[in-house]
């Protein structure tokens, strides 16, 4: 297929236990097994589209580490820059929702190989030669002081090099608040690096200090300017926005701004939401995959949109789709195609 970009994702792979019915895990007595981690399906999701998706991580010298990088293997990334370590290996465990009862997670990652890796030393420029991307995500940093500093240290080698730099906020309290009380400081000098930032106007409050007024479109678009004063070298705030009226039954929208420009797509009705994991994984591999295609904001953000919503169809984390999955995403109905 042909390759129309060069893309280096770092954080952590993750391995998720869930049960294969809607159980509560407390009850369960059978998990089925997934690969994922938000950097891992950014790159798995862009390599299945056909870009050069390579992933820098550590992972566990066991099979459980072999499992994860397998996974990614198989979706097509390159692994050249995934080492094996001493620690264990990241999980996480959900707990499906159902009816009105949501999805929960449950974090089981202390003292990971990843964690505990010593990035220090990481030849960032050597990792990022050939590549015009980097894209890593909030949770990274969420997991220590070693691996913000890592997380720093790739975007500013990034920038030096003259690759653009995609950070997605991904803010997760319960990761953050076992090492630092105020992590907004960490967060906003780490997006001050960015060309692409996946955020919301929540995301933007929180970072900011102060609220954003009015409703919908008025109310992104001046969280969007607020980005763009605080982060002087942005150049694209990109954010969904979800209404959850049943476990299966959202509607999702997005929107992306420029400095001067703003496209949002029309609101899509997702009904019998079979998995939401890694829909915002999918989103942003699918601006991504717009941006790098070099086919302008308005058909990046579509991209995006399309790859979330297909995430919702299928159980794990990624979103393994191609580009004529997206070319056909919302025409030509939901009948069998033959």
């Amino acid at each position: 297929m042909r390759q129309t970009g060069s893309i280096l994702c770092f954080g952590e792979l993750l391995l998720r236990l869930n049960p294969v019915v809607a159980t509560p895990l407390a009850r369960a007595d059978m998990l089925a097994l997934h690969a994922g981690g938000a950097e891992a399906n950014v790159a798995a999701a862009l390599a299945a589209l056909g870009h050069d998706a390579a992933m820098a991580s550590m992972t566990a010298a066991n099979d459980l580490g072999e499992a994860a990088c397998r996974a990614l293997r198989a979706a097509g990334v390159d692994l050249r820059f995934v080492a094996r370590g001493a620690g264990r290996q990241g999980l996480y465990f959900l707990t499906p929702g159902a009816s009105l009862r949501p999805a929960q997670i449950l974090y089981d990652r202390e003292e990971s190989s990843f964690t505990r890796h010593d990035w220090s030393s990481t030849d960032w420029p050597a990792l990022l030669a050939g590549r015009s991307w980097l894209h890593v995500s909030g949770i990274t940093p969420a997991l220590g002081p070693d691996p913000a500093a890592a997380t720093l240290a790739a975007m500013r080698a990034a920038r030096a090099a003259g690759v653009s730099v995609s950070f997605d906020a991904n803010y997760r309290e319960r990761l953050w608040s076992r090492w630092s009380a105020e992590p907004r400081d960490i967060v906003i000098e780490l997006a001050a690096e960015a060309d692409l930032f996946f955020a919301t106007h929540r995301d933007m409050s929180l970072l900011l200090g102060r609220r954003f007024h009015g409703d919908g479109p008025a109310r992104r678009r001046e969280a969007a300017e607020a980005a763009f004063a605080a982060l002087p070298r942005l150049r694209w705030m990109a954010s969904t926005a979800r209404e959850v009226e049943a476990v299966d039954r959202h509607r999702l929208s997005a929107r992306i701004d420029t400095r001067t420009e703003s496209w949002t797509t029309e609101e899509v009705m997702l009904t019998g939401v079979v998995d939401r994991i890694g829909g915002g994984d999918a989103f942003a591999a699918g601006v991504l995959h717009g941006l790098m295609r070099g086919a302008g904001e308005a058909a990046a953000i579509r991209d995006g949109l399309a790859l979330a919503c297909l995430k919702h169809s299928v159980i794990g984390d990624m979103a393994l789709f191609t580009r004529a999955d997206l070319e056909e995403f919302g025409s030509g109905g939901l009948d069998v195609r033959r």
